[in-house]
């Protein structure tokens, strides 16, 4: 995976598309921290990788969901105690 800066995408602009076309991610820099990612794509397979990216987004935040149950202790209520909280959610967004 290539890294450009911020800088080389404004001066070289042009150039940084055609590498993207062999590459297949860029990774933008500022101030030598990566702050976006470009990816190509293409009319044939643009849905394909959106869906992708949404798909590891949604992971990304299902594992973090996971690890901040663990570290909050929740990962060990028992059923009922999950149907409860559950159902005190449900009866306040009635509210």
């Amino acid at each position: 995976m290539r890294f450009v800066s911020v800088r080389d995408l404004r001066s070289r602009g042009r150039q940084v598309w055609k590498e993207l076309e062999s590459e297949e991610e860029l990774v933008i820099t500022s101030n030598g921290r990566p702050i976006a990612l470009l990816t190509g794509v293409n009319e044939n397979n643009f849905e394909l990788v959106l869906r992708d990216l949404r798909r590891a987004r949604a992971l990304r935040a299902v594992e973090e969901m996971q690890r901040a149950s663990v570290r909050t202790g929740l990962d060990k209520m028992a059923d009922q105690e999950i149907e409860t909280e559950i159902r005190e959610a449900r009866k306040a967004r009635k509210r």
